[in-house]
């Protein structure tokens, strides 16, 4: 069973979909956040595979399940399951027919100690948002045209 940390010293947390062409995991990417999970950078709380079939019916493996693609074993020490069936049949209703995808919830540890601060100094978070990548793009790309 999962330890489960105190809320109020949770740094942020993400959480992805990311679709892959065709219904398979090659494993490819379990390298990249394993590496980022041991350096201490990201904790994986949550890592599920969903696929939907060419029928359209869909189907989902949590990483702690044996069906699980191996090379995501070492991520599934301590998950806290914080994706329900609900989520995850949301996510696979959304999916092409014949695709897949790998949702991953990571909690952004390098920001623990600064969450833990504003709550120790009576500070809450009141907004929060993320740059869209293309967003990012389309406004370095107009700095370098200057």
């Amino acid at each position: 069973m999962a330890v489960v940390p105190d809320p109020h010293r949770l740094a942020p947390i993400d959480v992805a979909v990311i679709g892959f062409t065709g219904d398979s995991f090659n494993g490819e990417i379990a390298p990249a956040l394993l590496e980022l999970a041991e350096s201490g950078v990201v904790r994986i709380i949550d890592l599920v595979f969903v696929r939907k079939a060419a029928d359209g019916s869909t189907t989902w493996v949590e990483v702690t399940e044996d069906e699980a693609p191996d090379a995501f074993g070492a991520l599934a020490d301590d998950p806290l399951d914080m994706l329900n069936d609900e989520d995850l049949s949301s996510i696979a209703e959304e999916l092409e027919v014949g695709t897949a995808a790998m949702v991953v919830v990571w909690e952004n540890l390098w920001l623990a100690r600064l969450a833990g601060a504003i709550w120790d100094s009576g500070g809450f978070l009141i907004s929060q948002d993320r740059i869209p990548h293309d967003v990012v793009v389309r406004a370095v790309t107009a700095l370098q045209e200057q």
